[in-house]
């Protein structure tokens, strides 16, 4: 990924051309993965949905199917539906599309509703864990080093999000209830406009990192130690958040079986306001 006008490199992926009204088309980086990353088209697919609504309106939640895998090679094009325009929430449906074998085929599918926010009637919060802050913790850069191989995919993406990490992902300890969760701090590389909505479409982008790996947690199964694919995904949006700055990305899974994991994020921003919460379900393989 290429930087943007000295800010964030992240923003050639969440600028959109729109080529009609309610067409948007994204870029995808240079890659040398067989599929697109899933957090990319989300994050895209956000991206379109708000910008065709009233910036006032602020997205309160996204939910979402991964139906065929990305081709890198392929441009995307993001058709957004006007589902409701109402007094205090506005509801869109995105339908990504590409071209393949001479016809075009739908690759994701989001709805997302955005409102104008009222007085609350109950406000409570997940209290973040108590855990060492991202300074102190090893990156990407060390993990590369102690894994070159299997960390050059990692090194790729580091150019978008940056990690720490409180165990060695490739490698981690197996985790037994009630402590299965797994912890990583990340943030967007460089600085993010300050608009809500691009704040917004960049958390969903780094939402789909790391996640899914809390469903082998248990296993001690390491990156590169199992083959996952993104089924579907959620965000809600609890409170504003900048995706630019240190942010706590906790995982856990519930529930796993007949080859699926059911996991569940919470997001915290380093001050420990509770931000977002996340649900995903993937599939999951023995590779080899």
């Amino acid at each position: 990924m290429n930087d943007v006008a000295g800010g964030a490199p992240l923003m050639a992926v969440l600028e959109l051309e729109e080529r009609e009204r309610g067409v948007f088309v994204g870029k995808t980086p240079t890659t040398r993965q067989q599929r697109i990353f899933g957090g990319q088209v989300a994050g895209q697919a956000l991206r379109a949905a708000g910008l065709t609504v009233p910036a006032d309106r602020g997205v309160h939640s996204l939910h979402s199917y991964f139906l065929r895998p990305g081709d890198p090679h392929e441009e995307i094009r993001y058709v957004v539906e006007r589902i409701r325009d109402g007094r205090t929430f506005t509801t869109r449906r995105v339908l990504a599309w590409q071209h393949r074998g001479g016809e075009d085929v739908a690759i994701f599918g989001l709805t997302a509703d955005f409102t104008a926010g009222e007085q609350a009637l109950a406000e409570h919060a997940l209290p973040m864990p108590d855990v060492a802050g991202p300074d102190d913790l090893p990156g990407i850069p060390e993990m590369v080093g102690r894994h070159p191989d299997v960390g050059a995919a990692m090194k790729a993406m580091s150019a978008a999000v940056e990690q720490r990490f409180f165990e060695d992902p490739f490698a981690p300890e197996p985790k037994s209830p009630p402590h299965t969760q797994q912890r990583t701090w990340l943030r967007v590389r460089g600085r993010l406009p300050d608009d809500p909505a691009v704040q917004a479409a960049a958390l969903t982008f780094a939402s789909d990192l790391t996640l899914l790996s809390a469903g082998v947690a248990r296993l001690g199964a390491g990156w590169g130690g199992f083959v996952g694919a993104s089924l579907d995904h959620a965000v809600w949006f609890h409170r504003p958040a900048r995706a630019d700055e240190w942010f706590l990305y906790e995982g856990d899974s519930p529930s796993a079986s007949a080859g699926r994991a059911l996991c569940l994020g919470q997001i915290w921003s380093a001050d420990g306001t509770h931000v977002a919460t996340v649900a995903q379900e993937g599939l999951l393989r023995a590779r080899g």
